[in-house]
Parts: C-alpha cells; structure tokens; sequence
C-alpha cells in the first residue's frame, strides 16, 4: 500500500484542458488535453498539434479563454475552455444592419399555450 502513495505522490499534477478551434462556421474540432497543473495557453496549443496542422494561418489566430482574449502566457486551471479564434470578417453592427435589410424586422411569436 505505501509503494502505491509513494507512486502516487511522485506522478505530476494533471488538469484537464479542452482546445476549440472553428475552421468554418458550424465545424467545430474540439481537443480534450491532460496537461501539468500550471500549464500556460501556448503550452496547450503546442500540446494539441494545432499549431502543426495550421501552419501559417496560426499567425492569423488569436487565444481566448472562455470567451475572452487572452495571452499565451495565460496560465490554465483544471476544466478550461481554451479556443483559437478567427478574426471577424465583418464588423458584428454592419452585419445586423445587413440582415436588418435583407430580412427587415421580425415579429415574435407566441407559441400556443400546452394547456387547456
């Protein structure tokens, strides 16, 4: 029993990270990494073998945390969501004021009530 603690206490650390990447809109890839508790953003993006398959367009792409940029200094906590984000092209206002124009306003809906 004590041969398996000491085991056990010599193993590092590790956290579960979780790496997104959109190439397209609706084709998500999704990365489950088992990382040393302390890692950074940039050692889980070496770790994924995104930055091997992506090549150039890696220089194009940004890191976010949960939503939010963030550096590939950034260290990471058990559970994380990393994603590599591709940059916007069209500004979030012009492309509602493009929809607003192609579909003009929508009326909400009531749906019909279940009960009786």
């Amino acid at each position: 029993m004590a041969s398996v603690d000491a085991q056990a206490a010599s193993l590092p650390a590790l956290m579960s990270v979780e790496l997104v990447y959109a190439d397209a809109p609706h084709v998500l890839e999704t990365v489950t990494l088992r990382l040393p508790v302390g890692a950074t953003a940039g050692d889980a993006l070496r770790a994924s073998g995104f930055g091997e398959r992506l090549g150039e367009r890696l220089d194009k792409l940004r890191l976010g945390l949960w939503g939010r940029l963030c550096a590939p200094a950034e260290a990471l906590c058990d559970g994380d969501r990393l994603e590599l984000l591709r940059p916007l092209l069209i500004d979030p206002m012009e492309a509602r004021r493009l929809r607003l124009l192609r579909d003009g306003l929508r009326k909400k809906t009531r749906r019909a009530s279940s009960r009786g």
